[in-house]
């Protein structure tokens, strides 16, 4: 068991035996560590802010305020990167700072998994201007083919498969940037044009994004980030 892991076991430990003690000697067993590892183990969890704190006595040991915990937080990737666009919104507000950092915390306490997953939906999503962004549509599946019906702006429905490759969004709309088959190039099509779809369960060939693909105008086109 690796540091990373053995800190969020021991957490775990006693949160599940909370408001009753673990002495040292007993966590080390547990772990399979020295006491002197567990002891520099929960320093460094006070350290970051976990309340554990120290009971004294023959029955002691170290106990974790349980009342001032959250327990594992479980966001989905597709989550964490709505929580990143929302907190665009506080851009301008006293609180820009507290809320990315808020959302640091939140990442840091996925699975690693998941983390890694969320990192990669949000590198796949740029912004576009200084304005306000609206709400995002339904993150679409972009590990899969999909299929549409889409409108252009004359109101002609035409039946598509694309290979979603990013997002952007702008003040107006958001737009779905896709590899399309029917035209065999990369296009951007305005969510709010599209009629429906189906997800496929073929995976599209891997395709990268370059910032060149856009070919955006006018504006500095701004990668989402989970860093804050």
């Amino acid at each position: 068991m690796n540091r990373t892991d053995r800190l969020y076991a021991l957490v775990e430990e006693l949160r599940a035996v909370a408001p009753r003690p673990r002495s040292a000697s007993w966590l080390a067993r547990r772990f399979e560590v020295s006491v002197r590892t567990v002891e520099r183990d929960i320093s460094a969890l006070q350290q970051s802010g976990t309340p554990i704190y120290a009971e004294p006595g023959r029955t002691g040991g170290y106990c974790l305020d349980k009342a001032h915990t959250m327990p594992p937080v479980n966001l989905t990737a597709a989550e964490a990167v709505a929580m990143a666009i929302a907190l665009r919104h506080l851009d301008g507000t006293p609180f820009r700072a507290e809320g990315r950092s808020a959302l640091r915390k939140l990442v840091a306490a996925m699975r690693r998994e998941d983390a890694a997953e969320a990192q990669h939906l949000a590198a796949s999503v740029h912004l576009l201007g200084a304005g306000p962004i609206p709400p995002m549509p339904p993150v679409l599946n972009i590990r899969r083919v999909l299929r549409i019906r889409y409108a252009d702006r004359a109101g002609a429905v035409t039946r598509r498969e694309i290979e979603p490759l990013g997002y952007v969004g702008k003040p107006e709309h958001w737009y779905l940037i896709a590899w399309c088959r029917l035209r065999r190039e990369i296009r951007a099509f305005r969510t709010d044009r599209i009629a429906s779809f189906t997800v496929t369960s073929e995976v599209p060939p891997l395709r990268r994004l370059r910032p060149e693909d856009l070919d955006i105008p006018h504006g500095d086109v701004e990668q989402l980030t989970l860093a804050g």
